[in-house]
């Protein structure tokens, strides 16, 4: 199938993220537009009602005095609350400066301190007391509001609702404040900004526009991924990029969305809630694999034959379908026995409504991801960064190339630079690093596309496969060029009880292995296995767990080229955290991190 290349689309884009909220308002004011858990039920609000809490807080804002361009920032988990403080900034002609809950007091000073924020929007006691403990490094910093109740002094902390009485007194003397602001704001003005937590030194502020929200949600709309009969589950953290673009494609399309940030109440809300699609990264869909596998094999017998059978039915008929090839009567008979049998409830664990799942902010294993597609689940895996609002790339339900990241968003660019860099150009382009010229101009090539720092191919079609981060390819003595990202992903589809599996290797004469196991994981495989009361220390030092952990890594040599095979290889005594430094917290490893901490045990090896 031809990528679409329909551009028409641009030239009727809202101006801005604020135009493109009040757009929606108007046009679906009646409907449903979120719903949050309220105590043990949901509630639901229409965009009639987001509107006018929005307006009300916005005001509120412009009350405190907050000008164009000035930072306010959110320091909270995903809730329904973040979003009306995000959707307020932007209508108040602020600009979002993101902070995610885990981030300690440092870091969250440096982040607000560097971006000036003048007001903060703050969850709860935890981060209203880091605040208070940085007060002296945030000069700029005038009101704090806070989302839970109880917390406010009504002096330099204020609820939410002192927040929009303070706009109802500001609308009174300023009604139309709110539409003559929104019409003000220029594509080019700044709307957020986001720190990447880098793996070393200090965050970077990435400068996102209006421009670059607003495309990014009509792109997908022009797509026709989503329409306004769809229903998310978003828990995504909207501190991370993945999850704002979500909201801007919820403007664009009019879809509702439910709302819960707490990632152990995940599974128990997709059925609840039954979504018809949810974004994810890739951990998300490694352990529900693990899960289900784990629990199958656990109840063993007749069970676990029928559902590794229905797996290999369901592969090889997912298998002729896209390669466009006729099903024999014989597997397409056992496909619909198995359908009923094993894939319907595979899916109703997921709310049985899902038409697909969104994959990224990393590598999805193409092993899982067809695993999924046997069972009726879609996964779209997608690409992207900070530095171009999230989206860049996306795969189609109706040509899902497993093992690719899709093709570009209409009205923009992809090709392969020097080195086989990704690199990319258009409206979602980031303006540059906050307060770092010199960085901001590594970022770009001299003729101006963005540089990812990602290794990748595009096919004859347009496809884009990612091969791996150019600074993580290293070599070995022998001369070898290792790609630690396939090796890790490889080993993630075949053992489920694994949580990281981190490769290590530059310039020693052969390759080894940090493994950490899933905690909830091996705690159900301990149960089975005499070791009820164990502590997760305990299990993954025990000669059984080795013994085992060594037959998936033999199974993986098995795949791999001479050279790449995992000659020596441990099991560390925890599991990698955002606390203990080890994860960003967006989940992703930071493999310096965890390279000096262990060191001596690498060395070892070597030994």
């Amino acid at each position: 199938m031809p990528i679409n290349h329909d551009t028409s689309f641009l030239a009727q884009m809202p101006q801005n993220v604020a135009m493109q909220f009040l757009d929606r308002v108007d046009a679906s004011g009646g409907h449903e537009a979120f719903r949050f858990p309220k105590g043990d039920s949901w509630e639901s609000v229409t965009w009639r009602e987001v509107g006018e809490r929005v307006r009300r807080l916005a005001a509120g804002l412009r009350a405190l005095g907050l000008e164009n361009e000035q930072r306010v920032g959110i320091a909270s988990a995903t809730r329904y609350e973040w979003i009306l403080a995000d959707l307020a900034i932007m209508c108040a002609g602020g600009a979002t400066t993101t902070v995610y809950p885990t981030t300690g007091g440092d870091d969250t000073a440096y982040i607000l301190g560097d971006s000036e924020c003048r007001v903060v929007f703050a969850e709860d006691a935890a981060q209203v007391d880091k605040l208070r403990d940085h007060k002296a490094e945030l000069p700029a910093l005038e009101k704090v509001v806070v989302f839970d109740e109880g917390l406010a002094d009504n002096e330099w902390v204020i609820s939410l609702d002192t927040l929009a009485t303070m706009g109802d007194g500001y609308l009174g003397d300023h009604p139309d404040a709110i539409e003559t602001i929104a019409k003000e704001i220029q594509p080019d003005q700044l709307a957020t900004l986001i720190y990447t937590s880098g793996t070393t030194g200090k965050p970077k502020g990435v400068r996102l526009l209006h421009r670059s929200w607003v495309f990014e949600g009509e792109a997908i709309k022009a797509q026709g991924l989503l329409t306004e009969d769809d229903l998310q589950f978003l828990w995504l953290p909207m501190a991370h990029s993945f999850g704002k673009v979500l909201l801007s494609t919820q403007l664009a399309c009019g879809f509702a969305t439910a709302i819960d940030g707490r990632v152990d109440k995940i599974v128990d809300n997709l059925g609840v809630v039954k979504p018809t699609f949810m974004g994810a990264a890739p951990r998300i869909f490694e352990k529900a694999h693990a899960r289900i596998v784990t629990m199958t094999e656990a109840e063993g017998g007749a069970k676990e034959k029928i559902f590794k059978q229905a797996f290999k039915v369901g592969t090889e008929v997912d298998r002729l379908t896209r390669e466009g090839k006729k099903i024999p009567l014989p597997l397409k008979l056992q496909h619909g026995l198995f359908d009923k049998l094993v894939f319907s409830k595979v899916r109703d664990r997921f709310g049985g409504r899902v038409r697909f799942f969104i994959s990224g902010s990393a590598a999805l294993n193409a092993d899982i991801a067809a695993w999924f597609n046997a069972a009726g689940i879609v996964i779209l895996e997608g690409y992207g960064m900070t530095e171009n609002a999230a989206g860049a790339t996306v795969n189609h339900p109706d040509d899902n190339r497993i093992g690719t990241v899709g093709s570009p968003f209409p009205g923009t660019e992809v090709r392969i630079g020097e080195g086989g860099e990704v690199q990319l150009k258009g409206p979602h382009i980031m303006a540059g690093y906050h307060n770092l010229p010199d960085a901001t101009t590594e970022a770009f090539t001299e003729d101006g596309w963005l540089r990812t720092g990602d290794k990748g191919e595009l096919d004859a079609d347009g496809y884009l496969r990612i091969t791996g981060r150019i600074k993580e390819l290293f070599k070995t003595s022998g001369g070898k060029y290792i790609a630690p990202p396939a090796i890790e992903a490889k080993f993630k589809a075949i053992c489920p009880y694994v949580s990281q599996f981190m490769v290590f290797g530059a310039e020693r004469n052969f390759v080894v292995a940090l493994i950490t196991l899933d905690p909830d994981a091996i705690a159900g495989w301990a149960q089975e296995n005499g070791m009820p009361d164990a502590s997760y220390t305990d299990i993954v030092r025990s000669e059984k767990v080795r013994a085992m952990i060594g037959d998936y890594v033999d199974e993986l040599n098995g795949h791999l080229n001479r050279w790449e095979t995992i000659k020596k290889w441990e099991l560390l005594d925890h599991d990698l955290t955002i606390e203990s430094g080890e994860l960003t917290p967006s989940l992703k490893v930071k493999r310096a991190v965890v390279e000096k901490n262990n060191s001596e045990l690498i060395d070892s090896f070597y030994g």
